[in-house]
């Protein structure tokens, strides 16, 4: 076979969420950090041909990541990684973090030391901290310290012609976040509702782009607001959340950076401090926990340092090749599986 092209990719989900990780044939990313070379995939025509083709169909699928390993910049992280999905690359993520961790210790790139092994990854938005319980072999869970999270605003009003004004959030845990409580238009979080929610979150992150501008105040490739994560809280206390994803499909995990930049809110709303740890729940009701490790500043913003717990598991091994004659290596979308959206891509 003349392949153009291969590039080597472990399956792993975290709580229900794909986040395949390419442990081969990646090739060299231009950039000095992984910043730049964030911003290099999301710029440069050969960084979007390389998403385009690992996560757009006939290779790549509307759920789930791909993770592009790559060596790490940062002399103290084990590894870097970038997050590829249909619109673009992105910065961060708690649920892919848990799935590359998990790579790494089960395939032997980072040696597994039982009972715990602590790796550090190199990402856009900084140094994710993941401290791994291992056992026989397994990657039982994974306990992230997130990159500092902040309230950028908090009860920001935003008309719509759907469900008039609403107010949210306005946060970063990695990526910015709008946080929406779920009940102003009118939802419930549950499996039966997905496709609504996420035609919601969709329209809702246009409006929200289209009227103002997010950008981070020290890594200006990060900015804009990636996600509209829906929020309630169920009969047990625990945090309901959805987190919409373009061009239209839901997080099925809990949602890392989002309970990231949720919890942030609750901090600068005094119903979070130091120490506390809450229980988040999925739209398919996998959980993760989410606790308030420390407080701190960015650009003398008050911000706080999060934690997330949860699993990784392996279910497959697989190679997507490149054949020099096929028309559509630059993949496509359809609105068929992909939704209303894919006309855009």
């Amino acid at each position: 076979m003349r392949w153009k092209r291969t590039i080597q990719l472990l399956d792993v989900h975290c709580e229900g969420e794909i986040g395949k990780v390419a442990i081969g044939g990646v090739p060299k990313i231009p950039g000095n950090s992984i910043a730049e070379q964030l911003h290099w995939l999301n710029t440069d025509p050969k960084g979007q041909e390389l998403r385009r083709f690992l996560v757009l169909e006939p290779r790549g699928a509307p759920i789930g990541s791909v993770n592009l390993l790559l060596p790490a910049k940062h002399p103290e992280a084990d590894a870097g990684f970038i997050i590829l999905q249909p619109d673009q690359a992105h910065a961060s993520s708690g649920s892919n973090s848990i799935c590359v961790t998990t790579a790494l210790l089960e395939s032997g790139i980072v040696e597994m030391k039982e009972p715990e092994t602590v790796v550090t990854l190199d990402t856009a938005a900084g140094l994710v901290r993941a401290t791994a319980t291992c056992r026989d072999g397994r990657c039982e869970k994974v306990r992230l310290t997130m990159v500092p999270s902040f309230v950028h605003e908090l009860d920001v009003e935003l008309d719509t012609p759907q469900w008039g004004r609403i107010k949210l959030d306005l946060c970063y845990g990695g990526i910015f976040y709008g946080l929406v409580d779920v009940g102003q238009i009118g939802l419930k979080i549950e499996k039966a509702n997905a496709a609504a929610l996420v035609q919601a979150g969709m329209i809702i992150k246009e409006a929200i782009n289209r009227a103002m501008t997010v950008v981070h105040p020290e890594i200006p490739a990060i900015s804009g607001v990636a996600y509209v994560m829906f929020r309630d809280v169920d009969a047990d206390g625990a945090i309901r959340t959805c987190t919409t994803m373009w061009p239209g499909r839901a997080d099925r995990s809990p949602c890392g950076t989002g309970n990231s930049a949720n919890l942030a809110t609750l901090h600068a709303r005094g119903k979070a401090k130091v120490g506390d740890v809450f229980k988040s729940r999925s739209i398919i009701g996998s959980e993760f926990e989410v606790g308030l490790q420390a407080e701190t500043e960015v650009a003398g913003k008050a911000a706080i340092i999060p934690t997330i717990t949860g699993r990784g598991f392996t279910f497959g091994l697989s190679q997507v090749a490149l054949d020099p004659f096929d028309p559509m290596a630059e993949g496509f979308a359809m609105t068929d599986v992909w939704g209303p959206s894919a006309g855009d891509i």
